[in-house]
């Protein structure tokens, strides 16, 4: 009797390629990790993706489920919670992650056979827990597939902030800031555009390659390239996969950055002969990419706070071909050196909301109290770099957020603090498309088709 419990208690480590063995069953892996621990999506997805025996088609299917069903989880429960009777979310970790996997498809992803989705979950609850709940789960699938159309879902007249919430699958806490910022309209207009599926942004490194020699192999493959909207060298590709294993990536060809973080070095506006600070500087995407608009005739030093992150700056430069950056191990609110700066580049710790069409699961691992804690954190960033830049020097802050509290109240709080300082409008180096009322670049997914940025330039001086 007690090795029948422990039977049906979470599978070893060394029975998991056993368990977990399809596409399917490995992103029930990764959602139980995800729902169990504080693992983030991309690192666990990546893992699986070097490690694992799937084919090269079932990895691009594993990626497809498991950012998917993490996208949209909230609508997804709420479908399901309409065919099950009793408390979904109690229900075993396996079962209720394989019944979200099978109800993404059969709601999202018409290119898979229903009855494919259906099957392969009641076979993995077979195979884990026995006849009993694999029929449970059957009989959950195969009505939500009969009665998909009549759903009720909340009414956006009764209550806006619940049914947006619900309908497009985000924290009601979250979609109430939206909403008192945005209004009804525009909110649901954000909301949409930070479900789409994201687009792969990249920059090409001319000291490697022209752009017009990269875009024509690219081409050459069959993939469509558009170029970017504002900065030279962006382009947009579709259908590019296994981007480490491509030869042009490791050789340094290109680099994967999208535009809004291309404008924040723009912004900064880096010169030859110049000497900079880039804080918080990993992956050394902006590192890079200063180091290219200067044709690494610059002084630069890149400071990040874990060395393993470190590692990920010196990777990003030894592969784009320069060689004079200067890496520090550092926690950026407590970072002094002797010498002082031309420029500094704060590209600071934030929520992320900017960015989660490319990280679905940021949504639901923040809490309202995070936004006042980054607050926090940022403005003592912001401090420590005011004391390291040269009277007439340049200070940029920017984030992937779109929150107020930790873009323009940081900034704002700060000038107030420190009158030798003063905003410069950001439409003297950008776009004015991309520029607030305040002076200040604000980048939208549903205004830009980009990620959310923010960024602000401010002199000292001298």
């Amino acid at each position: 009797m007690e090795q029948s419990k422990r039977s049906r208690t979470y599978p070893r480590e060394e029975t998991e390629t056993v368990i977990y063995a399809t596409a399917r069953e490995v992103a029930v892996k990764i959602l139980n990790r995800i729902e169990r621990t504080d693992s983030y999506l991309d690192k666990l997805l990546d893992f699986e993706l070097r490690n694992s025996e799937l084919s090269k088609l079932d990895k691009s299917f594993l990626t497809e489920l498991v950012n998917g069903t993490i996208r949209w989880k909230m609508r997804i429960d709420y479908v399901i919670s309409q065919f099950y009777r009793g408390d979904y979310t109690k229900l075993d970790i396996n079962i209720k992650n394989a019944i979200r996997i099978a109800m993404y498809q059969i709601m999202f992803l018409e290119r898979v056979p229903q009855s494919a989705a259906v099957n392969e979950a009641v076979e993995f609850v077979k195979k884990l827990r026995g006849q009993f709940l694999a029929n449970l789960v059957n009989a959950i699938l195969r009505t939500s597939i009969r009665k998909l159309n009549t759903v009720e879902y909340p009414s956006i007249e009764d209550d806006a902030v619940r049914a947006l919430s619900t309908v497009h699958s985000f924290p009601g806490w979250l979609v109430r800031r939206f909403v008192n910022r945005f209004g009804v309209y525009e909110t649901e207009q954000l909301l949409t555009a930070l479900n789409e599926r994201p687009k792969l942004s990249i920059r090409v490194n001319p000291r490697k390659i022209s752009p017009d020699e990269l875009i024509a192999s690219f081409e050459a493959k069959g993939l469509k390239v558009t170029r970017g909207q504002f900065i030279p060298n962006f382009f947009y590709v579709e259908g590019l996969s296994r981007i480490g294993e491509l030869e042009s990536f490791r050789t340094g060809q290109f680099t994967v950055q999208d535009e809004s973080a291309g404008i924040v070095s723009k912004l900064l506006d880096p010169k030859p002969g110049e000497r900079i600070l880039d804080m918080c500087a990993a992956p050394g995407g902006k590192t890079t990419h200063i180091l290219e608009l200067t044709n690494g005739e610059v002084d630069l030093t890149a400071v990040e706070k874990y060395e393993n992150r470190a590692r990920l700056i010196q990777d990003s430069v030894d592969r784009m071909g320069y060689g004079n950056v200067k890496i520090i191990v550092a926690d950026a609110a407590k970072f002094s050196d002797a010498i002082l700066y031309d420029k500094i580049l704060i590209d600071a710790p934030c929520t992320g909301f900017g960015v989660m069409r490319k990280k679905p699961d940021s949504k639901w691992k923040r809490e309202p109290e995070d936004i006042a804690l980054l607050n926090e954190i940022q403005s003592g960033i912001v401090e420590s770099a005011s004391k390291l830049l040269k009277p007439d020097g340049v200070l940029v802050y920017s984030t992937c957020t779109i929150e107020s509290e930790e873009n323009q109240a940081v900034v704002q709080s700060f000038v107030n603090r420190h009158p030798e300082f003063e905003i410069e409008p950001a439409d003297k180096f950008v776009d004015r498309s991309l520029v607030g009322k305040e002076g200040f670049i604000e980048t939208f997914p549903h205004r830009h088709d980009m990620d959310g940025s923010f960024a602000a330039r401010m002199r000292k001086a001298r």
